[in-house]
């Protein structure tokens, strides 16, 4: 079929005519109606979005930048026709939207030559980043960027159970995902009480035992498309559904895990369980920096002296470390001052968090950012201050709201 402007918008910001926009061809339903693209139409007005018809085109359309296209994960058939049809790609760059989507397929079909696979449904989010990521791809790089940057990886230890370190980093992750700016994951690796997945609203995001199952190299997973993405456009890599032992995982799965997610992400968040043992002190190693999370309380400042010793003697105490004190009280400081806290450890906190249990609560409960439960909470310019010492260089820094 021949080109047809999808919407008034799209042909408002293309005149009419390609005039030189990067053009991405979508067949109809992969994306969604007419209201989906006026809003993809306002994120991209460098862009001309097309309509190629009803099926995947059978004639070459080389004019096209990118072609969008819908495959169903359940149909065997389907699958074989879209991996016949990515041997001879009939635009620079085929986008796969995934029905049913499950991670042995994704993996065919980005080895197929997609250039990306979203499972549907996604969101706005998730389809801008990877048009974002196609489009700044040189064309020497190929599909999946694999010549790109490495991505940083931040380890975040818990003095302690307890702490909120997987609230902080949910938030965290969620609300550096919205800022559109790089391709974020939060990878839970408490193997045993990991719940990172369910504080974001995504129980049946893939998980590191969903991985491992597969058997084949797992550092060539395709994370970027086989991972859950939460609305912010986070994505998501989930602990195991069922107990399993620490001994799951060793050293040279952690290298292929995080040589894949470094390929795949700006940043990648990983949540440690409260152990230490081989592979954990491996992930420390690969580390670019370390948060370590704490509570204001005599007990928990001992264990942040302890968690400190054996960073030093495992010889990690050169990595960068944030220092966070988390859902601090005026009751709390009445015993125990954060001024005496930073004597007994020797070095200051890097970000001093308030206690909001109700804004916290309700967003874990409904898988929300803070701001989408109340906006302008000092708990929510605190974890924007963490955020930006988390992401460093990895995410380029936006600037909150209201602070000075």
């Amino acid at each position: 079929m021949g080109y047809q402007p999808m919407t008034s918008a799209t042909v408002a910001h293309s005149g009419g005519e390609s005039g030189g926009l990067l053009r991405v061809g979508v067949v109809e339903g992969a994306v969604g109606g007419v209201e989906r693209f006026a809003c993809m139409a306002a994120l991209f007005p460098h862009l001309a979005f097309e309509s190629v018809g009803h099926a995947w085109p059978e004639r070459p359309l080389t004019y096209l930048d990118i072609l969008i296209v819908t495959v169903a994960a359940s149909s065997v058939l389907g699958v074989d026709e879209a991996l016949r049809r990515l041997a001879k790609p009939v635009a620079r760059r085929v986008v796969v939207v995934l029905v049913d989507a499950d991670v042995t397929t994704t993996r065919r079909l980005i080895h197929g030559g997609a250039a990306d696979v979203l499972p549907f449904p996604f969101t706005e989010a998730a389809l801008a980043l990877c048009l974002e990521r196609l489009l700044t791809i040189g064309p020497a790089e190929g599909g999946n960027g694999h010549d790109r940057k490495p991505g940083a990886v931040v380890a975040l230890l818990k003095a302690g159970g307890g702490v909120g370190a997987t609230a902080l980093a949910s938030q965290v992750a969620a609300q550096l995902a919205s800022r559109g700016r790089g391709a974020v994951c939060l990878a839970d690796f408490d193997l045993q009480f990991g719940a990172a997945a369910l504080y974001l609203d995504l129980p049946e995001a893939a998980s590191i035992a969903d991985l491992l199952s597969l058997g084949s190299a797992l550092s060539d997973t395709p994370f970027a498309a086989a991972l859950a993405t939460h609305r912010s456009g986070a994505r998501v890599l989930a602990a195991p559904r069922d107990m399993v032992t620490m001994e799951t995982l060793e050293s040279g799965q952690i290298d292929a895990l995080l040589t894949g997610l470094r390929r795949d992400f700006a940043l990648t968040l990983i949540d440690l369980p409260s152990v230490w043992n081989a592979w954990t002190n491996h992930v420390l190693s690969l580390s670019d920096r370390i948060v370590l999370v704490t509570h204001l309380s005599v007990p928990h400042i001992q264990l942040v002296k302890r968690q400190l010793r054996v960073l030093a003697a495992q010889r990690l105490d050169d990595r960068p470390l944030i220092l966070v004190c988390n859902a601090v009280t005026a009751e709390q400081q009445s015993s125990v001052s954060i001024k005496a806290a930073q004597h007994a450890l020797n070095r200051p906190f890097d970000i001093v968090l308030p206690e909001d249990r109700r804004v916290m609560t309700a967003a874990i409960n409904e898988g929300h950012v803070l701001s989408a439960v109340r906006r302008g909470t000092k708990l929510e310019k605190a974890i924007h201050q963490l955020a930006d010492a988390v992401a460093a260089d990895a995410i380029a820094s936006v600037a909150v709201r209201g602070r000075r």
